[in-house]
């Protein structure tokens, strides 16, 4: 079965490297979203397998958006893995409350993001 995967990111060129990278280290499919709003309306329409969420991002930040997903039937079964650059919430715990399976630090290695995730969420690297 070939994984779908969902990448939330606000920032073009860390958003369009994660998905090259998980499409291509992986084979998954990955659709893209730039915004909450839009990755909301995509994660309800594409039942993604997994979501890979920026934190930061304009108007509704990844916690936020967290929330509304696992508050709606349609998608809180969604596994989510945060990617950050804030190292220092990762340090000093403030993100460790929030129901995901990770956080990832941004800048990622493209050649190791797929395994990242996928030991994650528990997968085979090439499901």
């Amino acid at each position: 079965m070939k994984r779908r995967i969902l990448v939330v990111d606000d920032d073009d060129a860390a958003r369009q490297a994660a998905a090259l990278s998980l499409h291509t280290m992986a084979g998954w499919d990955v659709v893209e979203a730039y915004c909450a709003a839009q990755a909301i309306e995509s994660a309800t329409q594409h039942q993604p397998d997994a979501i890979l969420l920026d934190v930061m991002m304009p108007a509704m930040d990844g916690p936020a958006m967290l929330a509304k997903l696992k508050a709606s039937r349609a998608t809180s079964h969604i596994p989510i893995v945060l990617l950050t650059a804030k190292v220092q919430a990762v340090h000093n715990g403030s993100l460790s409350h929030l129901p995901v399976a990770a956080i990832l630090l941004k800048p990622f290695d493209p050649l190791r993001l797929a395994s990242q995730v996928a030991d994650a969420l528990g997968w085979e690297a090439d499901s």
